[in-house]
C-alpha cells in the first residue's frame, strides 16, 4: 500500500507502520513531503491508499471528495517549539519546560531576532497570524523567512540562515546544530492535530482502514510519546 504524509510525522510514521506490519497489518510505504505539496497531489488524484496530514488539510480534501470523510482519524497532537542555532555536534534534546514564561517573553525574542525561520503548513500560518494580531507584521517584515517546501527549519538554523526558528517539536528533536528552547508558552501555544484518512483512490480501502485503526490504538501510544507527540 502507498501513503503520503507531511514532513512533520515522517519519523513517527516510519515506526508506526513498522509496528503495524509486525502486528499483521498491511505493509505500507509512506512518502513524506511538504504538507502543501502532499495535499495538492492527493487533490490531483494521485494513487495513494492513506493520507497523513493536519486535520485542517484532511477536512479540505474530504470536502473535495478526495478522501473518505468517514475515515478521518485523529492520531497525535504536535506542539510548535522554538529553537536557536547551536555549536554542538550532538542531537537536539527534548526540553522539559516552555521556551518562555509567557507571550510577552516570546514577543521580545521575536523583536530581537535578526532572521526568524518558520515552516510551511498550518503551524507557519498560525505563527504569522499571531504575529499579525500582535501588530508585529510590518516591524518584522523581511526578517521572516519561510522554509522551502520539504526543508526543515532546523536546517535553516544549522546553516545560519536564521537565528530563531519555529517548527513542530517532533521535527526538531534529534537534529544536529540546533538547541531547542522549548515549546511555545501556554498563552501563545500553537498545537496541531495530525490524523490519517483513507484516500478515495485506494485500491483496498478496507485494509487501509484496518491499518489506520491500528495506528489510532493504545498499542502504539509509547511510540508516539517517544517521538515527542501528544496523544489525542
Amino acid at each position: 500500500m502507498k501513503a503520503i504524509s507531511s514532513m512533520a510525522t515522517r519519523h513517527l510514521l516510519a515506526d508506526l507502520v513498522a509496528s503495524a506490519a509486525s502486528a499483521g497489518c498491511a505493509e505500507v510505504t509512506v512518502e513524506s513531503v511538504g504538507g502543501v505539496d502532499a495535499e495538492r497531489r492527493v487533490a490531483a488524484g494521485e494513487g495513494f491508499d492513506l493520507v497523513f496530514l493536519a486535520e485542517s488539510a484532511l477536512r479540505r480534501l474530504a470536502v473535495g471528495g478526495h478522501v473518505d470523510a468517514s475515515t478521518v482519524t485523529p492520531l497525535v497532537v504536535s506542539q510548535v517549539a522554538v529553537a536557536v542555532r547551536s555549536g554542538s555536534t550532538g542531537p537536539a534534546e527534548l526540553p522539559l519546560v516552555p521556551a518562555f514564561d509567557d507571550a510577552a517573553g516570546l514577543r521580545e525574542a521575536l523583536r530581537a531576532a535578526e532572521r526568524i525561520g518558520y515552516s510551511t503548513g498550518p503551524s507557519g500560518t498560525a505563527l504569522l497570524r499571531m504575529i499579525d494580531e500582535w501588530g508585529f507584521a510590518d516591524e518584522l517584515g523581511d526578517r521572516l523567512v519561510q522554509a522551502r517546501p520539504g526543508v526543515p527549519v532546523a536546517a535553516l538554523l544549522a546553516d545560519g540562515e536564521v537565528d530563531l526558528g519555529f517548527q513542530q517539536l517532533s521535527e526538531l528533536v534529534g537534529q544536529i546544530g540546533v538547541r531547542i528552547l522549548g515549546a511555545m508558552p501556554d498563552d501563545a501555544a500553537i498545537d496541531t492535530v495530525f490524523g490519517g484518512v483513507v484516500a478515495t483512490a485506494s485500491a483496498d480501502p478496507s485494509r487501509a482502514a484496518s491499518l489506520l485503526a491500528f495506528l489510532a490504538s493504545e498499542v502504539v501510544v509509547p511510540i508516539k510519546l517517544a517521538h515527542a507527540f501528544g496523544t489525542v
